[in-house]
């Protein structure tokens, strides 16, 4: 399955809630949720009331759509959860949370996961000190995030660099403003994740 490469507001109103797919446009009056609410299609003003699966479904879809994952990957990192010890559905969100391009837009250093994701791509970052332009990377406790020492002098990391110490990130996560670096001081927890996600719904959907 081929990423998705249409509008992205279009996903916010399928799934209903604030995907934050846009960045800062997402939380300006600009939002097309906030404007249009219905889910987009010829019948979208007229859903029925879905069914125990449709419930599971957009669940996932949610999921995987606030994060970018495309749906093989997403298998994936549940077949992981689900092989180690403890709540598969909470093992699954910590799986995806640590995905470099993630980690990289909860520092600061995008305004969204796509835009974090396309940085990485082209090779604006080092990991403990070596290059690497793989988003979907796992972190792990410890490791050194950095912008590149070539790209700190680009427009958008120069501008960056001014407002970074304002950012709010989650406590896994340390940001030094100064040299545009991060640091994990640990693995994320469940309690890590704001966002409202339901991740009983999305075992319960692959269990079956």
């Amino acid at each position: 399955m081929a990423r998705y490469t249409g509008p992205v507001c279009r996903l916010c109103r399928r799934e209903g809630v604030k995907l934050y797919l846009k960045g800062d446009r997402c939380k300006s009056g600009k939002c097309s949720l906030d404007r249009r609410s219905t889910v987009p299609g010829q019948h979208g003003a007229a859903q029925k009331k879905p069914r125990a699966y449709g419930i599971q479904l957009r669940e996932k879809q949610k999921t995987r759509r606030y994060y970018g994952v495309l749906e093989k990957q997403f298998v994936n990192y549940f077949v992981e959860a689900d092989r180690r010890q403890g709540m598969t559905g909470e093992n699954l969100l910590g799986l995806i949370e640590r995905r470099l391009d993630n980690v990289v837009y909860e520092m600061g250093f995008a305004s969204s996961r796509k835009e974090a994701r396309q940085l990485v791509l082209h090779g604006h970052f080092t990991l403990n000190g070596k290059n690497v332009n793989i988003p979907s990377l796992l972190v792990k406790a410890g490791d050194v995030i950095a912008v590149k020492e070539r790209s700190r002098a680009s427009a958008k990391f120069v501008a960056l660099a001014e407002v970074l110490g304002d950012k709010i990130v989650p406590q896994w996560i340390e940001v030094n403003a100064e040299n545009l670096s991060g640091k994990i001081v640990a693995l994320p927890t469940r309690d890590d994740v704001q966002f409202p996600f339901n991740e009983q719904l999305i075992v319960e959907l692959y269990s079956k």
